[in-house]
């Protein structure tokens, strides 16, 4: 090592021990972090209880996945024309609410033919439905990628049908996201497939659970090289044992979940951290009621106030 590198190198370790040595205060952000939480957590619950307990529980939005077990939302007597969606929207800014995000059931690895035809059919509802009630995304994802079929003919697949579902919200303020989930969890993956659908329409939903419970890559190292699709999120956290996981209050888990919030805190994320407590899919778990009001609870305790 040469004398010039040297003291490069000495200068470098001192700024970064410097930086270690001061604590980073969460407290002054608490104003800037935007709770949700989505309505797979209560599932028996009527769209007028979801909106009281939002409001009364310092939240600032909902994540729509079903209302009352429907999960197609256009069916649903909240959004089943614009008088409806119209007065749906009032109620929300009357208590200060946002829609968050809208959950479809839109899946993007299918072949082509017509289930394919079907599920991008139901995304470009959502999307009309999004742009009408002020709704800033659309959920899609993948699940279990079909066998037979070849690893990148799945992932062009994703990555076509995301495009496609982008181009189509284009002149809304609707953009898609695909969520990390199924078995589109590892990061490169993931990069290839919003690297081929790049399009300001198009990001992610990051799901840390889906993906760390099967990968288990760092965190960081995940967030570096996804952060720039990054536009929602998926907060909730879980104990991990192999291939099962078995969810729990925030913070009760194995789930590196609150570094994973500071980091999005800290690289200045705008977006929601929504709270996915899958009470639909997993009814053994507790009552939404304690979830949901344990979780910004817990979020509050994690930012000091």
């Amino acid at each position: 090592m040469n004398p010039l590198n040297r003291r490069q190198f000495v200068q470098s370790s001192a700024i970064l021990a410097s930086s270690l040595l001061v604590p980073f205060d969460l407290k002054p952000v608490r104003s800037k972090v935007l709770l949700s939480f989505s309505t797979l957590g209560c599932p028996d619950w009527g769209f007028g209880q979801v909106v009281d307990f939002a409001s009364t529980n310092d939240y600032q939005g909902i994540e729509l996945r079903g209302i009352k077990r429907q999960m197609d939302l256009v069916q649903c007597p909240e959004f089943k024309d614009t008088g409806s969606r119209k007065a749906t929207l009032r109620m929300m800014k009357d208590n200060g609410l946002k829609f968050s995000d809208l959950g479809s059931s839109a899946s993007l690895h299918f072949p082509e033919g017509p289930e394919r035809t079907k599920n991008l059919d139901e995304a470009k509802h959502f999307i009309d439905l999004a742009h009408e009630i002020e709704c800033p995304f659309v959920r899609v994802f993948p699940n279990e990628f079909p066998k037979g079929q070849e690893k990148q003919a799945t992932l062009d697949l994703i990555s076509g049908g995301l495009l496609t579902l982008a181009r189509y919200a284009e002149g809304s303020k609707v953009s898609v996201l695909v969520e990390s989930h199924g078995d589109l969890v590892h990061s490169e993956d993931i990069e290839q497939v919003l690297k081929a659908a790049s399009h300001k329409h198009a990001g992610m939903i990051w799901d840390v659970v889906n993906m760390w419970s099967v990968t288990k890559e760092p965190v960081a190292q995940v967030f570096e090289r996804l952060k720039k699709y990054i536009r929602h999120t998926h907060i909730k956290d879980a104990k991990v044992d192999g291939a099962d996981v078995n969810y729990v209050f925030l913070g009760k888990g194995d789930v590196p979940i609150f570094e994973s919030i500071d980091l999005l805190i800290r690289n200045n994320y705008a977006g929601y951290y929504s709270f996915e407590w899958e009470k639909l899919w997993h009814p053994e778990l507790p009552a939404p009621e304690l979830a949901l009001a344990d979780y910004s609870q817990a979020m509050e305790k994690h930012l000091g106030l």
